[in-house]
């Protein structure tokens, strides 16, 4: 039996205090008319990679009709500029950098309460599909999808192409098809299953388009035939991607459960520095606009009745305290959140965000995750006989706070948006540092830093953004947990 996360820290001995699943009231949890939840993510899809957003070549039409119809978010961004980490801070709706997620390739903690373990309280059936990226999706380790609160799983430790082995609950599965609709059809067979289930289901669905390497079915690189072949596969790779996306929301339309089903989709990241369309200055990788601005939509025709576009700069690590509230679901000793509930703004009463986003790149390495390799190694390792495969690779020292970090000193590059200023705090390798301030509602592609010109709103933001990242590093050394 797979052990929950708690479990393992017990009998690893950590010796951390943990925060309390607190479930709702029982008449909410006995089935009354809690929403179904979908929440769907691409892999590297720049803000400017829609046609919606003013691709002048791409087709997705399906992508297309969601934004016409339901909430369109213009301002969205990714918690961090990499994909494990923003997958981090939707788990938990923390800045990753709180658990030590700095990088691709980093993990979860197992001390972290995750969006599906806080569901589950409220009489949720949870289910992921497709890249994980938060650890190994092997049976026996403390950050696989099971022990951070998944029911079923079909899932990779990484992007992942056509034809993708996936682990099933540990179990290495060779499917066969483009990668997104294998993703898709995984979790159209969980929804099926649970749809008439007095229990409402959340099901998390990652994609792992449009990452490197692009390979794109025949049917959609003909669709770009004029472009040059690498662009043929990204693009087709998105049309593809839309399509899965299209018949997933399809089925919940035909089935009767999109109106009060929550299906919101975004992406992990900014856009490719070749070849993606960027949100601004940058790309993935970098915290100006075009590594963290990403495209997002939301539906839920039982609460929103009207198409409606926010400007209001929302972000990943936002889904956390939404869903919670939205599900009436309390953990008791909650630890610090940077997100923040967007209940009002769908219901129409948020004017402004109630306080800044965060961000910061700390310069950490990330670690190398080659998921066509390690699936193949343990699928063939258990069709010999040996299910758990290489034990090295279970990560389990994920739970372990060994390195302790100062904090007092804030390596890297961190920026505080507090709309519509962003301040970015650039410290190089020698400990110097230096200041750059954007207007971003006069100047969206930060090209005129008025740092010089504003002292004063440098000095307030600077001491605003540096609480803020003592409170990170607070957290990466394990005090949230004691």
């Amino acid at each position: 039996m797979e052990m929950d996360r708690r479990g393992f820290l017990k009998t690893a001995g950590a010796g951390l205090c943990m925060p309390m699943l607190a479930g709702i009231s029982s008449s909410r949890a006995a089935g009354g008319g809690l929403p179904n939840i979908v929440l769907v993510m691409a892999d590297d899809q720049g803000w400017g990679d829609m046609a919606y957003n003013g691709h002048p070549v791409l087709k997705t039409p399906n992508f297309d009709e969601m934004a016409a119809n339901g909430m369109r978010f213009d301002r969205f961004y990714a918690a961090h500029p990499v994909c494990s980490p923003t997958r981090g801070s939707v788990m938990t709706g923390r800045n990753p950098n709180r658990f030590g997620c700095f990088q691709w390739g980093n993990t979860l903690r197992p001390q972290e309460v995750t969006l599906a373990e806080a569901l589950k309280t409220a009489g949720y059936v949870t289910g992921h599909f497709g890249k994980w990226h938060l650890g190994p999706v092997r049976k026996g380790s403390p950050v696989n999808p099971g022990a951070s609160g998944f029911d079923e799983w079909l899932s990779a430790p990484n992007f992942f192409d056509n034809d993708p082995i996936l682990s099933r609950e540990g179990l290495a599965e060779q499917t066969k098809g483009e990668s997104s609709m294998v993703t898709v059809d995984a979790a159209l067979e969980f929804i099926r299953k649970h749809s008439g289930a007095e229990k409402p289901f959340l099901a998390v669905v990652w994609f792992g388009s449009p990452h490197l390497p692009h390979r794109a079915l025949d049917e959609d690189r003909a669709l770009y035939r004029d472009q040059p072949e690498e662009l043929q596969n990204f693009y087709g790779e998105i049309t593809g991607m839309d399509r899965a996306f299209g018949k997933l929301r399809d089925e919940l339309r035909s089935s009767g459960l999109a109106d009060n089903t929550i299906l919101w989709y975004c992406s992990d990241n900014g856009g490719l520095p070749k070849g993606g369309a960027t949100g601004g200055r940058g790309h993935k990788g970098q915290i100006y606009e075009g590594g963290l601005r990403v495209p997002a939509i939301l539906e839920w025709p039982k609460r929103l009745h009207a198409p409606s576009v926010t400007n209001i700069p929302c972000c990943t690590s936002d889904f956390y305290p939404t869903l919670l509230e939205l599900t009436g679901v309390n953990i008791e000793n909650q630890p610090p959140l940077d997100g923040v509930s967007l209940v009002p703004l769908l219901d129409g009463a948020m004017q402004s965000r109630p306080r800044p986003i965060g961000f910061w790149n700390y310069p950490e390495g990330g670690v190398p995750t080659p998921s066509a390799l390690w699936m193949a190694e343990l699928l063939e390792d258990q069709q010999s006989g040996d299910m758990l495969g290489d034990v090295s690779k279970l990560r389990l020292e994920a739970a372990t706070i060994s390195k302790h970090y100062p904090e007092d000193t804030f390596p890297g590059h961190g920026a505080w948006l507090d709309w519509p200023w962003k301040l970015h705090r650039i410290q190089d390798g020698q400990g110097l540092v230096r200041f750059e301030l954007y207007d971003l509602q006069q100047d969206p592609d930060e090209k005129r830093d008025i740092s010089a010109a504003n002292p004063g709103k440098v000095e307030v933001l600077a001491a605003q953004l540096q609480r803020w990242q003592v409170s990170v590093l607070r957290s990466l050394n394990g005090k949230d947990y004691r």
